[in-house]
C-alpha cells in the first residue's frame, strides 16, 4: 500500500485540527481576564446570552452555546452557586427549566465590560480578516442535522 493512500491521515490535511489548536488558544488567552472574575470560558459565553436574554430556558440556552445538557448543566450549577443565576421550573410547564440572570449576575457584567477589547489585541486578525472568519465559522455551524 502506497503512503498517498494515507495522505488523508496526515495532521496537515485535516481542517479540524487547526480549527481545535485555534480555539483552545483563543480560550487559553481569555483565562487571565476570567481569572479574574473567577469563571470559565464556558461560564462567561453562558453569562453572555443571560445578560442579552435575562430569562432564557436551558434548552434554548444549549441551543445558542452548541452544549448538551450534560455540558451546560454543571455549568448552570456553578454560575447558580455563584449566585449569578438562577434556575426553575416554567410556571406555564414544569418540563421547562429557566435560567435567569440575577442583580449579582448583572453587576459581574460591569466587570467583564472591557474583555472583549482585551481580547481584540490578542487576535492577529485585521477586521476584514476577522468578519469573513466569523462568517466562515458559522457557515460551519450552520449544520441543518443539528437541529
Amino acid at each position: 500500500m502506497s503512503d498517498s493512500m494515507y495522505d488523508a491521515l496526515r495532521l496537515e490535511n485535516q481542517l479540524c485540527f487547526p480549527l481545535y489548536a485555534a480555539s483552545r488558544q483563543i480560550i487559553k488567552q481569555y483565562h487571565p481576564y476570567l481569572s479574574r472574575l473567577d469563571i470559565t470560558y464556558t461560564q462567561y459565553v453562558t453569562l453572555m446570552v443571560l445578560w442579552e436574554e435575562k430569562k432564557i430556558s436551558v434548552k434554548k440556552l444549549g441551543q445558542r452555546l452548541f452544549l448538551d445538557s450534560g455540558t451546560l448543566t454543571p455549568v448552570l450549577k456553578c454560575l447558580e452557586a455563584k449566585g449569578y443565576i438562577t434556575r426553575k421550573r416554567s410556571g406555564d410547564d414544569e418540563r421547562v427549566l429557566i435560567a435567569e440572570i440575577t442583580p449579582q449576575g448583572e453587576k459581574l457584567r460591569e466587570s467583564a465590560a472591557e474583555i472583549p477589547s482585551q481580547m481584540s489585541s490578542c487576535v492577529r486578525l485585521s477586521a476584514d480578516e476577522a468578519a469573513t472568519l466569523y462568517q466562515l465559522l458559522y457557515k460551519l455551524l450552520d449544520n441543518p442535522e443539528r437541529q
